[in-house]
């Protein structure tokens, strides 16, 4: 049997590596989430001091896939030869700089689990802007999966929270938080035309390349904004994991996991195609509200949880629309 990478392996080996995608997508995304939730909100050493320079993050996050990426186009690409041009990604990293600084620095003001949520609602501003500004038509099954997830995340932040919850967060503050999530959302939706337009203009320009480009500019831009005059807020991040190293061993280990995943994604999307990365993101996504619920301290109220299952479904019947589309293509290609 022929993979779509065009690669001989039986159909046992097939699922085996589909296996493994799922598993590595699933551990290092989950245990990054983790992570996430408990440097935002976790109090550190005998002071109980909250780490509360969560950009920093980005930073950190930018340097080891900025590495990572390195070392693995030494490893695996034969030639760089037509890939896109280092200075090309500058302006893709502005909103990739913006935009993932603002989904973290929510997790001040709003649950981790309300975090995923927000974030999972990205086809709602794809629909506006493509409605609004380029008269796009969607068809009734695509609108009633944008109801469903704008519903179900409406309905989770008019919901009301768990004091246990609250008092876990830093600066409780429910419209800051789904405000910058959206925000968030709207700059990845710039970032990912841009990457898309650099990747038509340089065909031969792979993943890696990609990813080098678009961290190396996330570092020039960090260090500018977090280092850039004395007593910024890098400065303070850099003092705190000095003070508290067990900090600065959840920051490595968030960036890591973050790294790996990217690794993972790239596979599932070479040998199974993009549908099928979707789908194993967006389970994890679900997997990731469970494993905060019942293992970080953040119980959920059953309106809460029905407004979780709003928004997947939503989800799963987007990816269904997604797969019998193809389906249909794959059959006109036959036909023809």
């Amino acid at each position: 049997m022929e993979t779509r990478s065009g690669r001989g392996v039986g159909g046992l080996g097939r699922v085996m590596v589909l296996a493994f995608c799922v598993a590595g997508i699933w551990s290092a995304y989950i245990t990054q989430g983790v992570l996430q939730e408990t440097v935002s909100t976790k109090r550190f050493g005998p002071d109980g001091k909250r780490f509360e320079h969560l950009s920093f993050l980005n930073l950190a996050q930018n340097v080891v896939c900025f590495f990572w990426s390195f070392i693995m186009i030494k490893l695996w690409s034969s030639s760089s030869a037509g890939a896109a041009p280092w200075w090309s990604y500058w302006s893709a990293s502005i909103t990739n700089t913006i935009g993932p600084a603002m989904g973290i620095e929510a997790l001040k003001y709003i649950s981790y689990p309300a975090q995923v949520l927000a974030k999972s609602s990205k086809m709602i501003p794809v629909m506006v802007m493509g409605t609004l500004v380029y008269g796009i038509k969607y068809t009734i099954p695509e609108y009633i999966c944008t109801f469903l997830v704008a519903g179900g995340v409406s309905a989770f932040a008019l919901s009301k929270t768990s004091s246990k919850t609250i008092s876990r967060l830093a600066h409780p503050n429910a419209p800051l938080g789904y405000a910058l999530c959206f925000l968030n959302l709207a700059f990845d939706g710039f970032t990912n035309a841009t990457q898309d337009s650099i990747t038509t203009r340089y065909p031969k320009t792979t993943a890696w390349d990609i990813m080098l480009g678009m961290n190396l500019w996330g570092i020039i831009y960090n260090v500018v904004y977090m280092f850039g005059w004395p007593h910024a807020r890098g400065f303070k991040a850099v003092q705190f994991c000095r003070e508290h190293p067990e900090a600065a061993w959840d920051i490595l280990l968030f960036c890591l996991c973050g790294a790996i995943g990217q690794n993972f994604i790239f596979l599932t999307i070479s040998r199974f195609g993009s549908l099928v990365n979707t789908t194993i993101t967006t389970t994890r996504k679900f997997v990731s509200i469970v494993v905060s619920s019942l293992l970080s301290g953040n119980p959920l109220f059953p309106k809460q949880w029905g407004s979780v299952v709003m928004v997947f479904s939503g989800l799963t019947f987007q990816i269904f629309l997604k797969w019998r589309k193809l389906q249909r293509m794959q059959k006109k290609t036959k036909d023809a």
